[in-house]
C-alpha cells in the first residue's frame, strides 16, 4: 500500500515538471501603459468613404422620388375605400385593389430602407466597426427614409382598417 502511495506521489511530482511552452510572465507592452492617461473625448470622425456616401444617396433619392407616387396613389384609395361598400362588394374590391397598389408601391420605400441596410452591414463586415462620418451618415439617411416609411405605413394602416383588412 506504502509502495503505491509513494509511486503515485513520484508521478504526480514529475507531471508538474514537465517541459511545454508556457506564456511569459514578463511584463507586456500594454502594461507600459499608464491607465490614468484620459481618453479624448472628441474622437476625429473620419471620412465618409464617397462609393458609400454616394450610396446613401441615391437610396434616399429613390425613396423621395417614390412619395409623389404614392401619394398620388394615396388619394385615389381614400376615394375609393371612402365609396366602399360592403365586404366583398364590387365597391370593395376596388377600394382593396387600390390598397394593393399603394402596398406595392410603398415597397420602393422599404427596399431602399433595405439599401441602407445593407450598406450598414457591408460597412461593420469590412472594418469591424464604422468610423462616425459613415455611422453618422448611415443614421442621417435611414431615419429620412424612416420617417418616409412611417408616413406610408399609417396610411395603408389606415385604409386598411377602414376596409376591414
Amino acid at each position: 500500500m506504502r509502495t503505491i502511495l509513494l509511486l503515485a506521489l513520484t508521478l504526480a511530482i514529475a507531471a508538474c515538471a514537465t517541459r511545454g511552452i508556457y506564456p511569459s510572465l514578463a511584463p507586456r507592452a500594454t502594461e507600459a501603459i499608464d491607465p490614468r492617461v484620459p481618453i479624448d473625448a472628441t474622437p476625429s470622425p473620419g471620412t465618409l468613404d464617397p462609393r458609400t456616401a454616394a450610396a446613401l444617396a441615391d437610396a434616399v433619392a429613390v425613396a423621395r422620388s417614390a412619395v409623389a407616387e404614392f401619394n398620388q396613389l394615396a388619394r385615389a384609395a381614400e376615394a375609393l375605400t371612402a365609396a366602399a361598400g360592403p365586404r366583398q362588394s364590387e365597391s370593395w374590391i376596388a377600394a382593396q385593389q387600390a390598397l394593393s397598389a399603394l402596398g406595392a408601391q410603398h415597397g420602393v420605400t422599404t427596399n431602399a430602407a433595405a439599401t441602407i441596410d445593407a450598406i450598414a452591414a457591408d460597412g461593420i463586415d469590412r472594418t469591424r466597426w464604422l468610423v462616425p462620418a459613415t455611422r453618422a451618415a448611415i443614421e442621417a439617411a435611414a431615419a429620412e427614409v424612416g420617417a418616409i416609411n412611417n408616413r406610408q405605413s399609417a396610411t395603408i394602416d389606415r385604409l386598411g382598417a377602414r376596409l376591414g383588412i
